[in-house]
């Protein structure tokens, strides 16, 4: 393999974030099952030591050229036969996604600070799911990126099956057989670009640069769009690929629903940008109003559906979904407004939507059930909470002055030059979220106990915590380890919302990129009659001194 990075002195800070959760898993192999304490304590250290890194990573891209747009790029060789290559780098679009992940991980480590039985393997699969997480937003080798893709599945299906409710095996069964079909079509165009890319080149290659600069025929890009939308589709999930989120995410321990909704789903969005919109822009186009129509039912579909729900955590799992619906809305609008919109609403909508998962997960611990009718009056039981959880529900509404209002207006903003429609029927499901979110906290904690004590009775549903349900009555207020997952939240939650200037003058330059290749604002390659070639590769390959495959086009 080659020496990694195409700068003098460089640093390889993208594969030092991404491998460092594996390395502590490998260090948990040699740590005694019976440890639980220590099993745990190395989880959040070395989560907490990933976070550190990837700050170092911000610093690092600060630092850089600031006319640069794919950044902090770490290159090497695999093969050179096979033209296999190691390709990492980031630019405004996947850093904060980054950040998003390594600053989620301790929090999801510390909300299992309960875990005993199989303690050792649930930390374990969290470290693993981290590096592919992470691995997927930094890798730009499709080969590379596919087998992150794919290996998160393992780590995920365990988390669900292992400690999960009672319907735990059927959730992540449907999780995994979903997600792997989705993903053989995203492998069959992966397979055939490589393929396309030797014919042409006479250099077969998965590296992204070089495949977005591939000319192809007007109907194979279009197979070839369906083939990466369909997997991602059924990340994010739209409709009709997302019946398997409501169970994922209502059977999944609670950590386990925290990095299902925070993140998982963001792979799904970011391939879209990345990929399907990158390398197939004419194809976009000529996909965009279907893939509109789409947003739009999630949206509408999500609301009204979650309007309906009895269960809270099912009620945030399809808020959940129709919160990506308006994600994947302001991508396919295709401006420059609406893809940052989209960019910064993927970063909220983990701090905001992720902050009522786990919210929901301390109600189950002090009153053994999530069945809304089974509750009330618990604000006088547990104020904090109660008034966290109102906190967390005006973000997810997009309330002026928290996080979501800002990504949301984006959204809106940049889908509303481009067609008033679109706009006018998310805006109804804003008007939705309104409705479902503080009746459910009315119902939850305010009005008369529906039954004596405040609380329902345990159920034989499992907590997420590996633990039994406390029993009825036992009800005590946040404690010191809840403070210590919750204020990291509420200060993203509000920094963002006050002050979202830094993270959008960071994403702003790479959504340009994007957008401008729907405008025309950005040189293109010459365009061959009835083909189509992508403009991204050229300008980010331009922005880069990164060493190019030989017969690249």
């Amino acid at each position: 393999m080659s020496a990694i990075g195409p700068y003098p002195g460089h640093f390889p800070w993208l594969t030092v974030v991404t491998f460092a959760p594996l390395a502590g898993a490998v260090i948990m192999l040699f740590v005694p099952r019976s440890r639980v304490p220590l099993l745990k304590w190395l989880a959040l250290a070395v989560t907490l030591v990933t976070f550190g890194l990837s700050i170092g990573m911000l610093a690092a891209y600060n630092a850089e050229r600031s006319g640069q747009v794919l950044h902090l790029v770490d290159h090497a060789t695999w093969s050179s036969t096979l033209h296999l290559q190691y390709f990492l780098g980031v630019d405004g679009i996947s850093l904060f996604l980054v950040l998003l992940t390594t600053f989620l991980l301790p929090i999801a480590v510390l909300a299992s600070w309960r875990i005993e039985a199989g303690a050792k393997a649930y930390l374990a699969s969290f470290l693993v799911l981290e590096t592919t997480v992470v691995g997927c937003f930094v890798a730009l080798d499709l080969l590379l990126f596919f087998v992150f893709f794919e290996a998160l599945l393992v780590p995920t299906y365990l988390i669900i099956a292992g400690w999960g409710g009672d319907r735990r095996a059927y959730a992540a069964i449907k999780f995994f057989i979903f997600t792997m079909g989705g993903s053989a079509f995203l492998l069959a165009a992966i397979i055939f670009l490589y393929v396309k890319s030797g014919s042409v080149t006479g250099t077969p290659t998965f590296n992204w640069l070089d495949l977005s600069n591939l000319p192809l025929s007007v109907s194979t890009a279009r197979w070839l769009f369906l083939g990466f939308f369909v997997a991602f589709a059924v990340k994010v999930p739209l409709v009709p690929l997302s019946t398997w989120q409501p169970d994922a995410y209502e059977q999944a321990p609670t950590a386990g629903t925290l990095v299902l909704a925070a993140l998982l789903a963001k792979i799904g969005a970011y391939g879209m940008i990345r990929f399907c919109l990158s390398m197939f822009p004419q194809a976009t186009v000529w996909f965009r109003t279907t893939a509109l129509v789409l947003a739009v039912i999630a949206i509408i579909y999500g609301a009204i559906v979650a309007f309906a729900q009895t269960d809270m955590k099912r009620l945030i799992a399809y808020s959940s979904l129709s919160h990506m619906g308006f994600i994947v809305l302001g991508i396919f609008a295709l401006s420059v407004q609406s893809e940052s919109g989209s960019v910064l609403y993927m970063v909220n909508h983990g701090l905001s939507t992720g902050a009522l998962f786990l919210l929901t997960g301390m109600l189950w611990d002090r009153i053994g059930t999530n069945d809304l009718r089974r509750m009330g009056g618990l604000a006088a039981r547990v104020p904090v909470l109660a008034g966290v959880f109102l906190f967390m529900a005006l973000a997810s509404m997009g309330l002026p002055g928290l996080n979501n209002f800002v990504s949301e207006f984006l959204v809106l903003l940049g889908t509303f030059v481009v067609g008033s429609p679109w706009a006018v029927a998310a805006v109804t499901a804003l008007v939705l979220s309104a409705i479902y979110l503080l009746t459910a906290y009315r119902r939850a904690f305010h009005g008369v106990p529906a039954i004596a004590g405040g609380a329902g009775a345990p159920s034989a549903e499992g907590n997420g915590h590996g633990g039994a349900a406390p029993a009825a009555g036992a009800l005590r207020d946040l404690r010191g380890i809840e403070y210590a997952v919750l204020v990291p939240l509420i200060a993203a939650v509000l920094f963002l919302g006050v002050y979202p200037k830094p993270v959008l003058s960071k994403i702003e330059p790479a959504t340009n990129v994007v957008a401008g290749c729907f405008s025309g604002a950005m040189p293109t390659p010459s365009r061959l009659a009835g083909t189509e070639v992508a403009c991204i590769g050229g300008y980010y390959s331009g922005a880069i001194a990164l060493p190019r495959s030989s017969g690249s086009p």
